[in-house]
């Protein structure tokens, strides 16, 4: 099993930044690519970003292209994702997941572990 543990979120103005952050722990050998969704309340839980297990490559919603930015430190087992330019539609609470493969995915079912998620509001 792998355990994700997101840290990071919290409160901030419309143009503000945020940066979360993914603790991964267990059989962390196992996980290769890594994603980032996020729910806003009464919505679906949609994908924001993804991560190859290089680091290598990298895919955004366009939704958040240019404002945000996905990485990674396969040293800490963490990954991060960098938000900037903020706006009060990116108010939801993130999670962060993990793939058993070294591809790209954005759809919810290719993803095989989760955290408990991270509240992220941005006020106007």
């Amino acid at each position: 099993q792998v355990q994700l543990v997101e840290s990071g979120g919290g409160l901030v103005q419309v143009g503000g930044s945020l940066r979360l952050s993914c603790a991964s722990s267990g059989r962390t050998a196992s996980v290769y690519a890594m994603g980032w969704f996020r729910q806003a309340p009464g919505k679906e839980r949609e994908f924001v970003a993804a991560i190859s297990w290089s680091g290598g490559s990298t895919y955004y919603a366009d939704s958040v292209k240019g404002r945000f930015t996905i990485s990674r430190d396969n040293a800490k087992n963490t990954v991060y994702l960098q938000m900037n330019s903020l706006k009060p539609e990116d108010t939801a609470v993130y999670y962060c997941a993990a793939r058993t493969l070294d591809l790209l995915a954005t759809m919810r079912s290719a993803y095989d572990y989760w955290g408990q998620g991270t509240q992220v509001t941005v006020s106007s």
